[in-house]
This record gives structure tokens, sequence and C-alpha cells, in this order.
């Protein structure tokens, strides 16, 4: 962006300020809330995220600086919610991603929940996709997140959505093709967990681990530019208790 183009100190502190007034009226409405699905709630959370989306992007514009929080609901991760105003179902999506590190002990853990089992017929931990199979159906997603290492997969990205409806949907409407009529529109919130978050935060990290190495040089070097000018300075004596 163009210095011309660049937005004012004033309009970055005005933003900061909208924000301020914005986490007020947030908490106002959450203390104030009549019951989960308050629109007063999701009125002030909407207001909240637009203020902090400006400000973070009058923020990098003036100073080339960044909030640390994100906001789910964005209009960069979804488009403006335009679901019921009081939903009478949700929809909870979630994707996980793991990779086999360890086949080994994948295996190992499924030859032991197989002889668990003492099921009679082929066994299904001599493969991978086998003992994946047998892993999944013997544990809850949940379980398997938390105890992943022990099952010998690598965690990858992760999200969460969760989605608005009129009505729930009837059994078995949606079984056939479960995530292909999602309507980003009616999508509440998601929460996205990802390795690049993390590296965004180590590269700013070392931005400013560089930026106090300098300084400590720089400190040392004048240190060294003093002692050298400064001629009165004598010898310790090496007797001296």
């Amino acid at each position: 962006m163009s210095d011309a183009a660049q937005p004012t100190a004033a309009e970055v502190r005005a933003a900061a300020e909208a924000v301020k007034t914005a986490l007020d009226r947030h908490l106002a409405a959450v203390e104030r809330r009549s019951g989960e699905d308050d629109p007063a709630v999701y009125e002030a959370f909407n207001q909240l995220a637009a203020a902090a989306e400006v400000y973070d992007e009058l923020l990098y514009d003036r100073y080339d600086e960044v909030t640390p929080f994100e906001i789910p609901g964005t209009e960069d991760a979804l488009p403006p919610y335009n679901g019921p105003e009081e939903p009478n179902a949700v929809s909870v999506l979630i994707r996980r991603d793991y990779a086999v590190a360890e086949p080994q002990r994948l295996l190992a853990q499924a030859e032991r929940i197989e002889a668990a089992e003492g099921e009679d017929g082929a066994a299904a931990s001599g493969t991978v996709h086998g003992a994946l199979g047998l892993l999944f159906g013997e544990f809850e997603p949940d379980e398997i997140a938390s105890r992943h290492k022990e099952f010998g997969l690598e965690e990858g990205d992760s999200t969460l959505w969760v989605a608005a409806a009129d009505e729930p949907a009837e059994p078995g409407e949606w079984l056939e093709a479960p995530f292909e009529q999602v309507d980003p529109q009616q999508v509440v919130c998601r929460f996205d967990v990802s390795a690049v978050f993390d590296e965004e935060l180590d590269d700013v990290d070392d931005d400013d681990d560089d930026d106090g190495d300098d300084s400590e040089a720089e400190d040392l070097d004048d240190l060294d530019t003093d002692l050298d000018e400064d001629e009165d300075l004598e010898p310790l004596d090496a007797d001296r208790p």
C-alpha cells in the first residue's frame, strides 16, 4: 500500500477505541443474556468481530503489525451469517487429519483390540487400513485425538464448524453425502487448528529475538568503546583480598 493510501494514526486509534466499545457491549450482552440462543449475544459477537477485523487491517496497513487473536466467522473465513435467527437445530462438522507416523505402533494396538474381541476370521490388524478401521471402531474420535501418539498417529490440521438449521434433518437424510450440503452462510462459527498458526507466531518471535540480539551487540560495542577511551583505568591487584 502506498503512503498516500495508508490510514492515519488517528484512524487506527479510533478503530482501537471501537474494539474496546464492542468488547464492553459484548460482555454486557453476555451478562444479560436470556438463554443459550439470545440474539443480542449473537449481534454483539458479530459487532465485536467486525470491529476487530477493521482494527487488525488498519493496524497492519499503518504499522505492519497484527493482533494476536483471530475471531472465527470473519469474512476471510466465512461469508456473513444468513441462517435462522433462532435455530431449532445444529449440525457440528468436524475434520481432523492425522499422519500415520509409526505404523508398527498402530498395528500393535490393532492386534491388542482384535485379541481382546476374540473374533474368528481373517485378521484385520495385518494392514494399516485394517488397523485404522479397528482403531476408529473401538475408540471415540475425541479419545483418539487425546491419545494419538499412543496409537502411532501425528496430528495435522483440524477444524470444527457449527451450522444452524430451521429444523432437524430426517433420519438417514444426509448419510449418503454428509458433507456436501453445508451452506457456509448458515455456519454460526468455526474453530481451526493448524501448525501454520504456530509457524506464524514463531516468525514473529524470531524477528523479536533478532532485534534483541542486535541491541545487545550494540550495547557491548558501546561498552568496549567506553573502555578504550577511558585512559584512567588501572589494572586490578591480583593479591587484593
